[in-house]
């Protein structure tokens, strides 16, 4: 039977990716205004974000920068990751007060939300020791990843604020001057680094982490629009989300998961 040559285009268009974070029918018209249906993109976005944070996690082939240091501070105090990853967050965010930053609302169920499901997967997939086939575990970083990236396309068109380390990223450009690439990569390679040298796993699956999270996002975002994307957007939608470019240094880091993080 012929396949259907629209079909193949969409198909295409996700694979491809967005370039745009582009409104959908249901993100916010304000950051601190929930509507049903944004609060839930919100929720399942941060849930899906947190969920493949664990996964990469548990399957023990190294995790993202701020997971790694989650990690390692966790093995270091004896606390379940879960609540590490929420420590991290709150003090992240903290940092925000000086820069003058303001938070949203999917800044603190980002903190929360991701805390409470990276801790439940993680908690759940390592109940009996690490996964014993190599296959398994590239299995759950590839899946990981790729749950990441529809998170994140969930979240970030929610409409609802950056998560806390987006949000610090965003606040220390806009104050030292520097380009948004080059303070995330300082930023991701300190708390790496210290995560390494806490005892987190730093491995193949971090390099693949860093290698395929953009594309994912990409494809993320380019599935809302697919699914849920309007033709006409009112000016309060742009106002939320923008419409620069999703270049290398527009992407979301490790958080967000912030994006989500």
């Amino acid at each position: 039977m012929p396949t259907d040559p629209s079909l193949l285009a969409r198909i295409g268009a996700v694979l491809r990716g967005a370039r745009t974070l582009s409104p959908t029918r249901f993100t916010a018209p304000r950051i601190w205004r929930p509507t049903p249906g944004s609060f839930a993109a919100l929720i399942a976005g941060l849930w899906l974000f947190g969920t493949g944070e664990g996964l990469l996690l548990a399957a023990n082939l190294g995790a993202a920068p701020w997971s790694v240091l989650a990690q390692g501070v966790s093995i270091r105090t004896g606390i379940s990751i879960g609540w590490t990853t929420l420590f991290i967050s709150t003090c992240v965010l903290l940092l925000w007060i000086p820069l003058r930053q303001r938070p949203g609302l999917g800044t603190i169920m980002n903190i929360l939300v991701i805390a409470l499901a990276l801790g439940i997967t993680y908690s759940a997939l390592t109940s009996k020791g690490p996964p014993q086939s190599l296959l398994l575990q590239f299995v759950m970083v590839f899946g990981g990843i790729a749950i990441i990236g529809i998170g994140s396309g969930f979240y970030l068109t929610s409409g609802h604020g950056p998560g806390p380390r987006d949000g610090w990223m965003t606040g220390l450009h806009r104050v030292t001057g520097w380009p948004v690439g080059v303070v995330r990569l300082c930023i991701e390679v300190v708390v790496l680094g210290f995560g390494w040298l806490l005892g987190g796993t730093v491995g193949i699956g971090t390099l693949l982490f860093a290698v395929l999270i953009g594309q994912a996002v990409a494809m993320g975002l380019a599935l809302m629009h697919r699914l849920f994307g309007v033709e006409s957007p009112s000016p309060e939608h742009h106002a939320i989300l923008g419409s620069e470019e999703l270049s290398a240094d527009h992407m979301p880091s490790v958080d967000d998961h912030d994006l989500g993080d």
